[in-house]
């Protein structure tokens, strides 16, 4: 039996997702590693940045089942979660499922939606299952939600409650590419879009062997204390009202052993916890009114606590 190597396997799918997304390495093995922790990505960018292509491609690359929800004012939560209907031959209620019953769900400008229909997603992403009528429908073992929204465009917009951002593991932006980059992309499309050639390169069962081996990266004491005082830090900061949860501790954590995994690591270190902290935990924050009428920023707001909490020296694989 030839020899399983979760790093090999993840940097095939981050190089084939390069194939359509240029110049986004960074972000792209975030997300990769988001979904293999069992988590949710928010991506926040402008149109026409990758956010819709980014999903295409990564659910493409693992042979994933992948739909998309184009949010809107009018949807209901029937239309994501599916609904019973009546056969008339048989003359009994049948459930009809809604495309949250897939492996990779793009919910695209998911604030334009209202909060009822937003509220819909609040179990699927918390629980993996979905309750109808009082029935209750599991959800595939790799449910991942990656949704989008548009930060500029505020008019006929919900923005998302706090409730439901804490349900994203991350949240995440591309940004614009560069000049050369950008000059690559347009060579790239010049007689079709590559995400049409696009093949794959891993299985969802791989990405569920990767997911099984998390619990296997030791995260010594000194680390999960360094995860612990960053996530504590904004709970007693003046600038915040709302700091993060446990389940951001969680989040964090778990992520960084999908990063230390994915990069062939058996043990997380606090560079780990460093780089991720701010993508895990920013969007949690809630200012208070004196901050955000200073022009305080959450991300600023967090980058200060972090620089204040000691980073272990002489750690070792615990």
């Amino acid at each position: 039996m030839a020899e399983f190597h979760p790093r090999d396997i993840l940097e095939q799918v981050l190089e084939n997702v390069k194939k359509v997304i240029v110049g986004k390495d960074d972000t792209i093995r975030k997300v990769i590693c988001c979904w293999i922790a069992g988590g949710h990505v928010l991506l926040e960018d402008f149109p026409g940045s990758g956010k819709t292509m980014l999903a295409r491609a990564l659910a493409k690359s693992v042979q994933s089942n992948f739909k998309r929800v184009q949010f809107t004012p009018d949807l209901l939560p029937s239309d994501i979660l599916g609904s019973f209907i009546l056969d008339q031959q048989k003359q009994e209620f049948r459930f009809l499922k809604g495309p949250i019953f897939t492996t990779f769900l793009l919910g695209d400008e998911i604030n334009r939606a209202t909060p009822r229909t937003q509220s819909a997603l609040l179990e699927a992403m918390g629980e993996g299952q979905v309750t109808i009528e009082g029935r209750g429908f599991p959800l595939a073992e790799l449910f991942f939600v990656l949704a989008t929204q548009n930060p500029i465009e505020q008019h006929g917009t919900f923005p998302l409650p706090e409730a439901q951002l804490d349900r994203f593991m991350m949240k995440l932006s591309l940004g614009y590419p560069t000049g050369a980059q950008e000059i690559q992309i347009l060579k790239g499309m010049n007689e079709q879009h590559p995400i049409h050639s696009l093949g794959s390169v891993a299985t969802e069962e791989s990405i569920q062997r990767i997911h099984k081996l998390l619990p296997q990266v030791k995260v010594s004491d000194e680390v999960y204390n360094y995860a612990v005082r960053i996530v504590g830090s904004t709970r007693t900061s003046p600038d915040l009202k709302v700091g993060a949860s446990p389940r951001a501790t969680i989040a964090l954590i778990r992520t960084s052993q999908a990063l230390a995994l994915s990069r062939g690591k058996s043990y997380v270190s606090p560079d780990q916890i460093f780089e991720l902290a701010k993508p895990v935990i920013t969007h949690r924050l809630v200012l208070t009114t004196e901050a955000r009428l200073s022009g305080k920023q959450a991300s600023q707001i967090l980058d200060q606590l972090i620089q204040q909490v000691p980073v272990p020296t002489g750690h070792n694989e615990g």
